[in-house]
């Protein structure tokens, strides 16, 4: 199962039973890289604080750029015997109940399934692979010699304490990452909070569909099983409604009932009932890795952008292909400053991808939090109008969205061509003065939104790569 070498000996075979690779996490990140990293004859190393099924309200729709990226890394059937579903298209619902169906491309779709069961799946892969060691335990710190990271201090489940060596770690512990402030300069934002439920035994007028509800409450939906759909409801703010004293019960059905399709209210109110609510903070993180010989970050350790569109497992499972496909020419990792160096190149690499799904995400949850400011509702009407043109218009969102058309000079188009139609459709049938103000002002709204998420992903690394030297990086010579 592993890759040999083009000299036709294996990684394993060389370097006898030495780690390679420690990967620090078993997510979804972890796993498909340490699956990736075995198949191609390195020896990994994976070491997990918890190896029981997760379980998460996050994490449960693949976009199909992901998917294809998980075809990619022949980890397909990871979404085969789980009862993943399959989604279509999404049914984006207004504030007057007008409704857009934005279908994916023809020839792909969406995965929606329980997270938990997704990532066992992945973990079996990996850990099905001779040379790769799956354990369980609780990294504590990294091990540090004369500014090069030489491996990891853990401890095991029986509270052994352990050091783990390689020449190259790599840091995939997920959003609540211990070990990212000694690799980067975080700054991570909260702007809203998910709180999900799941939905049961909804008879839908279309099966294999998500639900985009943006009314006063931007709620998503989609299905995750045969009979169950994912609710998450997003809630602005820094702190939610109490759980436990009822409050939580209270607000969803007299704030957020009324606002859900006729399709899916009963079970709603059901799912509220029966009292399985669950929050989760909606955490937003630019890159901010700085390069330290022997240590690597990945996932939501190193990038986080808003979950409303699902694409956080599309990304990382984009960046392990790519860091697969920059390893494999290599012979060995022992040279970690070369390696160090040359690894610079994929924060480069990565930018198309990850820009574009992370600028969607971030923009579309700006433009449809509820506001009381005349000129976000004005863009909101204009952004859900949008949607519904059809055509290149809500075609070439949802490619972004999904991640099947990672440019960002088609992010640029679109997000003129949204400009351009916001401030006509004020402007026609006549342009007076106080529409042409109000139509300047809502460009600079515009530009407000979608400006500081851009610099924050690196406007010269997306846009003109060519010009950074990293981008020149060619491997080591062995």
């Amino acid at each position: 199962m592993e890759v040999p070498r083009k000299d036709g000996v294996r990684r394993s075979d060389l370097l006898g039973s030495t780690t390679d690779v420690v990967v620090v996490g078993a997510g979804v990140a972890g796993s498909a890289l340490a699956y990736a990293l075995g198949k191609d004859g390195w020896n990994v190393h994976v070491i997990e604080r918890d190896l029981t099924e997760p379980n998460r309200i996050a994490g449960e729709i693949l976009q199909p750029g992901g998917y294809h990226k998980l075809i990619e890394l022949g980890l397909e059937d990871c979404v085969e015997g789980i009862d993943a579903q399959r989604v279509f298209s999404l049914a984006a619902i207004y504030k007057d109940g007008k409704k857009a169906t934005v279908p994916y491309r023809s020839d792909v779709s969406a995965r929606g399934f329980h997270n938990g069961r997704f990532i066992q799946k992945l973990r079996g892969k990996a850990a099905s692979l001779r040379n790769v060691e799956l354990e369980q335990g609780t990294v504590t710190s990294l091990i540090e010699e004369k500014g090069i990271i030489k491996g990891v201090q853990y401890k095991t489940k029986t509270g052994q304490e352990l050091a783990a060596s390689a020449p190259l770690t790599i840091v995939c512990d997920g959003c609540f990452s211990n070990l990212r402030r000694f690799l980067s300069n975080p700054k991570i934002e909260i702007p809203s909070y998910f709180i999900g439920l799941v939905l049961e035994n909804c008879h839908l007028p279309h099966v294999n569909r998500g639900y985009f509800i943006l009314k006063d409450t931007t709620i998503v939906a989609f299905p995750i099983g045969t009979d169950e759909l994912r609710c998450l409801v997003d809630f602005p703010g820094q702190k939610v409604p109490s759980i436990s004293n009822g409050e939580m019960a209270d607000y969803l059905k007299t704030v957020v009932a009324p606002q859900m399709p006729a399709e899916l209210f009963d079970a709603f109110i059901c799912a509220i009932d029966k009292g399985n609510i669950r929050t989760m903070a909606n955490r937003i993180m630019a890159v901010s890795h700085y390069p330290i010989p022997g240590a690597f970050l990945m996932g939501d350790a190193l990038n986080m952008r808003h979950p409303l569109t699902g694409g956080g497992m599309t990304v990382a499972l984009s960046d392990v292909v790519l860091l697969r496909d920059l390893l494999r020419p290599l012979n060995h990792l022992s040279d970690a400053a070369a390696l160090c160096k040359y690894l610079q190149s994929f924060s480069i690499l990565r930018k198309p991808m990850a820009t574009t799904i992370n600028t969607v995400a971030g923009a579309l949850h700006t433009v449809f939090s509820a506001s009381e400011d005349p000129l976000r509702k004005e863009m909101r009407q204009a952004c859900f109008n949008y949607f519904c043109l059809g055509g290149v218009f809500s075609n070439g969102l949802m490619s972004l969205l999904s991640g099947m058309n990672p440019d960002p000079l088609s992010l640029v188009f679109h997000c003129l061509a949204l400009a351009v139609y916001t401030v006509g459709r004020l402007l026609l049938p006549f342009p007076t003065p106080k529409r042409i103000w109000i139509g300047t002002k809502l460009i600079l709204v515009a530009l407000g939104i979608f400006l500081p998420i851009i610099k924050a992903e690196g406007i010269r690394a997306t846009f003109f790569p060519v010009t950074m030297l990293a981008y020149y990086r060619t491997p080591p010579v062995p």
